[in-house]
């Protein structure tokens, strides 16, 4: 095992930047976690590393393990439905299914007991959701953003269905698959919550780490997901994924697009410069960092709302309406949004808007991104939000009531105008030194084939900064 692996996989290569400086020092930390609390794993790139640290690195990764292996579950669940309503049993501490010869065990804990066959199709429902947004953050889509996405996946012509951290999804398709013998739509659940392979086979779930790329199931489970990606007889194939917002959009856009390669890997038919179709669950703010990696992406107007989010909630008006959007590489008249909802077509755009969106003939676009109606600022040479204000002291719009911030600071990087971090040369510059020095070390290296490639991440070094005094905006209107 290689010594810069964590319980959740692989660790990412990070870069520290601060301000006006070139390069950073170089660390490995937990792809999944970005709170230190959940995952204390941290090691400097050219830090040596122990022979009695790495092997209590491994005891720890050890101990870290499930309980029990996917086929063991497997068959444990086959045990499971053979018994009695009444012997039935679920382990709420330990999220698990109980046989009668573990109750003793579990006697002190709190358990649901008669746990009948519809519980047991509906596991995201019997399951405690993990809600830490910076890991898990499992938030399950509400029934309506749910049917929406089956009935506009079975619309477009789709019958294979790669649901990437989206379990909710998955388990309906599971559920109309077992009772409609017509229904022919099939879906495989890449997941890192583990707990689901309580309720599903090797063919129909995989243990995924969707920040790395990493199948903890080793090359089997990568070979289950890449013959589900071959169509066969045919079938489309589109990838759902519903990542937590507050993960790297750098570290997902990777991984992703290795799944992408992994579908061009067994595509037959000559479309070498097609894109496997995705649908990618995210807020409308993270637009730009999206379409940085994936410009053939564009944002649709409808409202993904979620059961267990107290915000993301459908019917909501003006600031509190779900911010949740579907970024698609499709072509946008594609997809299809609900008129009994007050989406419409915009013969203009060529695409479905949301009833608060306006086009803008000025930006030739209908330009809202959180369902109310924007206005044109004629200064800016763009729409803002109905909030918003142009101020004079900062040169662009903003809410009436903020802190003039006006900095002659550029680049976080650099410290020069004109760009961002980004897109910095310096940046550019130091990552293409980083990979040739790093393969430079890995063709000296013993165990190169053994290596495992990562993305550099930029991690900013915050540092504590004395309150400036508010400067009071001058507003046009």
């Amino acid at each position: 095992m290689c010594g810069d692996v964590c319980p959740s996989g692989p660790a990412l290569l990070f870069v520290k930047t601060s301000q006006g400086k070139e390069e950073g020092r170089r660390f490995y930390a937990c792809s999944a976690c970005r709170d230190r609390k959940d995952c204390n794993f941290f090691q400097w790139e050219d830090e040596k590393v122990s022979e009695t640290r790495l092997a209590a690195r491994e005891e720890y990764n050890r101990s870290h393990q499930p309980s029990f292996t996917h086929r063991q579950n497997v068959e444990r669940y086959k045990d499971f439905v053979l018994l009695p309503l009444s012997k039935r049993r679920f382990c709420q501490e330990c999220q698990q299914l109980l046989l009668p010869a573990e109750w003793e065990k579990h006697s002190d804990h709190q358990f649901l007991c008669d746990i009948s066959t519809a519980q047991l199709k509906s596991p995201s429902q019997l399951l405690c959701p993990l809600e830490n947004k910076k890991t898990n953050a499992q938030y399950l889509f509400a029934d309506r953003s749910c049917q929406f996405l089956l009935d506009l996946i079975i619309d477009l012509g789709f019958r294979q269905v790669l649901s990437v951290g989206t379990p909710r999804l998955h388990e309906m398709i599971q559920s109309k698959a077992s009772q409609e013998e017509d229904f022919r739509v099939r879906s495989l659940l890449l997941d890192i919550d583990f707990r689901y392979s309580q309720f599903y086979t090797e063919d129909e779930f995989c243990h995924y780490n969707m920040f790395n790329d990493y199948f903890f199931g080793g090359e089997a489970a990568r070979e289950t997901c890449r013959k589900f990606l071959y169509r066969d007889n045919g079938e489309r194939v589109i990838m759902v994924t519903d990542p937590p917002f507050g993960g790297l959009v750098e570290a997902l856009a990777s991984s992703f697009k290795k799944l992408m390669a992994m579908w061009k890997e067994t595509e037959r038919r000559g479309h070498n410069n097609q894109e496997m179709p995705m649908f990618w669950i995210f807020p409308y703010f993270f637009e730009s960092r999206i379409l940085e990696f994936f410009p053939s992406f564009s944002m649709m107007d409808y409202q993904v709302d979620y059961d267990n989010h107290a915000l993301y909630k459908h019917g909501k008006t003006g600031r509190r309406q779900s911010p949740v959007r579907i970024f698609t590489n499709l072509t946008p008249s594609m997809v299809v949004l609900p008129v009994e909802e007050g989406y419409r077509f915009c013969t203009i755009c060529q695409r479905y808007i949301s009833s608060g969106n306006q086009h803008c003939e000025i930006c030739n676009s209908c330009t809202s991104k959180d369902g109310r109606r924007w206005k044109h600022c004629v200064l800016c040479k763009k729409c803002v939000k109905p909030s918003w204000f142009h101020c004079n002291n900062c040169n662009s719009c903003a809410l009436q009531n903020h802190t003039c911030e006006k900095t002659d600071a550029g680049c976080f990087v650099c410290g020069k105008a004109g760009h961002k971090r980004s897109t910095c040369p310096s940046l550019s510059r130091t990552r293409r030194a980083c990979k040739a020095d790093k393969k430079a070390k890995a063709e000296n290296s013993e165990e190169s084939k053994y290596a495992v490639k990562r993305p550099i991440f930029s991690r900013k070094k915050v540092k504590n900064k004395k309150k400036k005094k508010k400067k009071r905006p001058d507003f046009a209107c």
